[in-house]
């Protein structure tokens, strides 16, 4: 890891915050129907979400724009899509996608579009975090997505990665 990279380690209790966030932001509008997770990070927030939600149509979308999982890892030229029909069915469905982090917010605006032309009704984002440093979006990270746990600078490390790395599985 780079020395000039701050890493932020955040534990359940920073995801039970984050999440409870974006559930408040994501209210008064009507509960989305369906949750889709970005496999592979963004598959614990979308379930605990969708806990918190009361949804129980809870999907995954394998959508990637980094070649590996190292701080700071090279990015595709766009995001790549494997197996987009995990998603199922979503037309005419209010749908949530959640990842995990947003480096640059390609990765969530490519899942939303994909989801939109799969004809989804309405297609709202939510990410856990925002990693300032990276982001290179068009607009600030409140304009380009619907929900927002917290902001951060520098790599951040989730608790479910963390686990991992003690059994000795990659994250």
């Amino acid at each position: 890891m780079a020395a000039d990279v701050t890493t932020k380690h955040l534990t359940w209790d920073d995801i039970a915050e984050q999440t409870e966030r974006i559930t408040r932001g994501l209210l008064p509008d009507p509960l989305p129907q369906t949750v889709v997770g970005v496999v592979r990070g963004g598959l614990v927030p979308a379930v605990i979400l969708a806990h918190r939600l009361g949804v129980r149509d809870v999907r995954a979308l394998e959508i990637t724009h980094t070649v590996d999982d190292a701080t700071n890892a090279a990015k595709t030229a766009q995001p790549v899509t494997r197996n987009s029909a995990s998603l199922g069915d979503v037309a005419g469905r209010d749908v949530l996608v959640v990842d995990d982090v947003a480096g640059t917010g390609e990765t969530l605006a490519a899942a939303a579009h994909l989801i939109g032309q799969a004809g989804a009704a309405r297609v709202r984002t939510a990410v856990l975090v925002v990693n300032t440093s990276n982001w290179s979006g068009d607009r600030p990270p409140a304009q380009a997505m619907t929900a927002i746990g917290k902001t951060a600078r520098g790599w951040v490390v989730f608790p479910w990665e963390r686990a991992a790395a003690r059994t000795g599985e990659s994250s």
